[in-house]
């Protein structure tokens, strides 16, 4: 029997939850058995086990680290403050971001499905989504953003909604329109809430 590094077991760990996070942004929660992810991720599904022990920890798991790069990635990255902001909103209601469903944001792929799931799932969510908000809470109001954290959720609420309708629509135009007035509501959004 060979015997793996720890190592290699924890990068073989984390090529298993990358590649998950962007088959369950493709195919949904439900739409992504084991076999397929472990294919991904160029393994057998014999052995998911040694890393996981089902697939509702994988998905806990995968939710958690796809919330995790959009923070390191997006939010982290974004300037200070209101420009940062501004930043953000432009990236998330972009057409390349709508084009890239498997590397873009969770929240727009599975909010739907993360709803139907069990307390769990529903919990890892809820505690990436927050890192992911009070960064953006904290470009709103510096000054206290534990306040701003609600209206940081409305924002985000309507950025996902927006990207998953344009996502839907088969008209490229339509959907294009929809991000442009989406884009316009967003910033009209932060600009009321970032005036005394």
């Amino acid at each position: 029997m060979v015997r793996y590094t720890k190592e290699h077991m924890q990068e073989t760990r984390q090529r298993i939850i990358a590649t998950a996070g962007r088959r369950l942004k493709r195919d949904g929660i439900d739409g992504s058995g084991v076999a397929t992810l472990m294919k991904d991720a160029g393994l057998t599904k014999g052995a998911f086990y040694a890393h996981f022990a089902s697939k509702d920890s994988l998905v806990d798991t995968a939710i958690a680290d796809q919330l995790h790069t959009l923070h390191v990635n997006i939010v982290e990255q974004a300037e200070p403050g209101p420009a940062g902001l501004e930043q953000i909103v432009r990236w998330y209601l972009s057409a390349p971001h709508r084009d890239d469903r498997d590397d873009g944001c969770p929240n727009a792929a599975l909010l739907d499905e993360i709803a139907r799931s069990g307390d769990t799932t529903r919990q890892a969510y809820t505690d990436g989504v927050l890192v992911v908000i009070d960064g953006l809470a904290a470009r709103m109001a510096p000054e206290d953003p534990l306040s701003a954290r609600v209206k940081a959720l409305g924002l985000l609420g309507l950025m996902a909604g927006t990207l998953q309708l344009s996502r839907a629509l088969t008209d490229r135009q339509l959907s294009d329109d929809l991000l442009e007035q989406g884009l316009r509501n967003a910033l009209a959004l932060v600009d009321a809430e970032l005036r005394p």
